[in-house]
């Protein structure tokens, strides 16, 4: 459940039952479909606060994700991700008409001219950058968390997700890579994106921060790093880890 744009959690409860909120629910309440493979999962997105009702409390999205029960929050990504794409599609861009949920499939549609309305989600692309034995990691400029993390950016029209990854860290940091590789992909919702995660060896230049995206960036040695996502949550931290046993491997 959802309340201005945050998560209504009871300790680590965030996946309600409907029978047990069903009394306190608004009459307007609406319900989206998440996921229907092993039981049916909604979105329910409420005009007033129940928190206090259910001895809750409502937490953001972030919070919840970066908690202790983050790894096991997936759920609650997609919901979200979901709630966001139906509130914003209320109305036709093309005629100004309303918008209609579709039967049978995830779309809203308009009655009047017949555009339909899908989700859509961002792809980004974010790399791990090393050499030798360091890594490049930087710290956001926009959101300050206290984590150095990996670059990324959002891939731009008519670009390859490999040609994203060379043009974001040379306006970033300044520098150049090659032996561009995929390793994986996470879904994140922040707002809507697909991370599309790679590893890229170092060739050239000096890190010149770009100070709008960056607050600060540098090398820093695999076995002496400074506060880093969780690999259990992000895909940034998959990719240190990963590069981490890598080194590990050799060493031994």
């Amino acid at each position: 459940m959802f309340y201005d744009y945050r998560v209504i959690v009871a300790g680590d409860q965030y996946i309600w039952k409907v029978n047990s909120i069903a009394s306190y629910l608004p009459d307007d309440s609406f319900f989206l479909l998440v996921e229907s493979s092993n039981q049916r999962v909604y979105a329910l997105d409420l005009n007033s606060d129940i928190s206090n009702s259910l001895s809750a409390e409502c937490l953001s999205l972030r919070n919840l994700i970066f908690s202790e029960i983050g790894t096991e929050s997936f759920i609650a990504g997609k919901a979200n991700q979901i709630v966001e794409w139906y509130k914003s599609h209320q109305y036709c861009g093309a005629c100004g008409g309303s918008n209609l949920p579709g039967e049978g499939q995830r779309v809203m549609h308009c009655p009047t001219c017949k555009t339909q309305y899908f989700p859509r989600i961002n792809p980004c692309a974010i790399v791990l950058i090393t050499r030798g034995r360091e890594i490049l990691l930087a710290r956001s400029s926009r959101f300050r968390s206290g984590f150095f993390s990996c670059l990324a950016g959002f891939i731009e029209i008519g670009e390859t997700a490999e040609c994203t990854v060379h043009r974001e860290i040379k306006e970033e940091v300044g520098i150049l890579v090659d032996n561009v590789r995929y390793i994986k992909s996470q879904s994140w919702p922040f707002p809507s994106q697909l991370m599309l995660g790679f590893h890229a060896d170092y060739v050239s230049g000096e890190i010149v921060v770009e100070p709008t995206e960056l607050e600060e960036a540098a090398w820093f040695d695999i076995a002496d790093l400074p506060s880093v996502p969780s690999a259990g949550i992000s895909v940034a931290g998959e990719l240190i880890q990963l590069y981490k046993e890598e080194i590990e491997r050799i060493k031994a």
